[in-house]
């Protein structure tokens, strides 16, 4: 028995030592934890890409969702809290399955074995195939339109973004164009699968296009080669192309880019951009050595688009100059043009297109 010392009162119990009644959070499974977590980030405002994960998976997860009535708030913090400590606890995520992982490393692992794989992968089974049709260039698409049949093609058209589906027209026939665009009013009650289906059945053709060598076509090419080539040779070469094979002399016409062109596909608001990229004494040499009305419109162009200041110096620089070899300015003209085309490649400019009405 406890002795009390004289005077002391027993000890009054405080309400804080009983033990007060707790409520234990329900036992749910892992799916019906997947369902909480996922209704609580929605009602949060988060926006979660369910679309990517397997139909079987979706189909699951709704199901469950519809299930659940209603969840405690004991339970709900459980969940959440061991949601959140398994968050903490990942390290890595890797991509769902070999599709998930092609489209991670697809640009970093030669295009031969991406195709390879990609045929093994099981594409169809995961993703959205209207994403892919979407990446390729138009006139590729321009071409898959006239094969499909007038329907197909109007779906085709009506899932890309709109200002991709007005240069898809554009690479069309007239004739064909108007059957696609009419066609699209046909469309009204195609049924989400059957767009899933067409989808897959256009990226197919995708996955069966045999790995090219070259990611340009041959007149980029050619066009490219002869930018860096002497003047009488790039003529030479064009003219002999003109009488072997117009049709491809014309797409490696389009593909040149030389110092004359300067005025056409240049903005004025770009010439200083283009300036800072150029040695001095290449700008100085190229400027002196124009000889051709065509050069020497490029000249004047540069000079009226730069700081008075700056002409001035480089008229006086011109005039110190003078005589400049054919060579010489021509390779001058070249560091020029290489540097047009270092600063389009990085985009900090845009050629204006040739055909081009403004």
């Amino acid at each position: 028995m406890v002795q009390l010392a004289p005077g002391a009162s027993a000890p009054v119990a405080d309400s804080r030592d009983v033990d007060a009644p707790r409520v234990i959070p329900k036992a749910l499974s892992n799916r019906q934890k997947a369902a909480v977590v996922v209704r609580l980030l929605l009602n949060e405002g988060a926006d979660i890409p369910l679309e990517e994960l397997p139909d079987d998976l979706q189909e699951k997860l709704t199901h469950q969702l519809g299930q659940m009535g209603l969840v405690d708030r004991v339970t709900l913090a459980s969940v959440a809290h061991e949601f959140a400590e398994a968050l903490d606890s990942i390290g890595l995520s890797f991509p769902h399955g070999l599709a998930g992982a092609l489209d991670a490393v697809s640009d970093r692992i030669a295009p031969a074995t991406a195709a390879r794989l990609r045929k093994e992968a099981g594409v169809r089974q995961i993703g959205d195939p209207w994403q892919r049709l979407r990446e390729i260039p138009t006139e590729d698409l321009a071409d898959m339109a006239q094969a499909e049949s007038t329907e197909i093609a109007a779906v085709m058209l009506s899932k890309l973004e709109t200002a991709k589906a007005a240069q898809l027209l554009g690479h069309l026939p007239g004739p064909i164009a108007r059957r696609i665009t009419y066609a699209v009013s046909k469309t009204a009650n195609i049924t989400p699968e059957a767009v899933e289906r067409i989808g897959w059945s256009l990226a197919a053709q995708l996955d069966q296009r045999p790995a090219t060598a070259f990611s340009d076509g041959p007149g980029v090419r050619v066009g490219a080669i002869l930018n860096q080539s002497a003047a009488a040779t790039r003529d030479g070469l064009l003219t002999a192309l003109d009488e072997e094979d117009t049709d491809f002399a014309a797409v490696v016409r389009r593909s040149i880019f030389t110092f004359a062109h300067i005025p056409a596909r240049i903005l004025p608001r770009d010439v200083p951009a283009v300036l800072r990229g150029v040695v001095q004494a290449d700008l100085v040499t190229a400027l002196a050595g124009a000889a051709t009305d065509e050069d020497k419109g490029a000249v004047d162009f540069m000079l009226s688009n730069m700081s008075s200041r700056m002409a001035d110096n480089l008229r006086e620089e011109i005039s110190e100059r003078g005589k400049v070899k054919l060579s010489e300015a021509e390779d001058a003209m070249t560091q020029i043009v290489g540097a047009i085309r270092t600063l389009v490649d990085e985009g900090a400019i845009t050629l204006i297109e040739e055909d081009s009405e403004d």
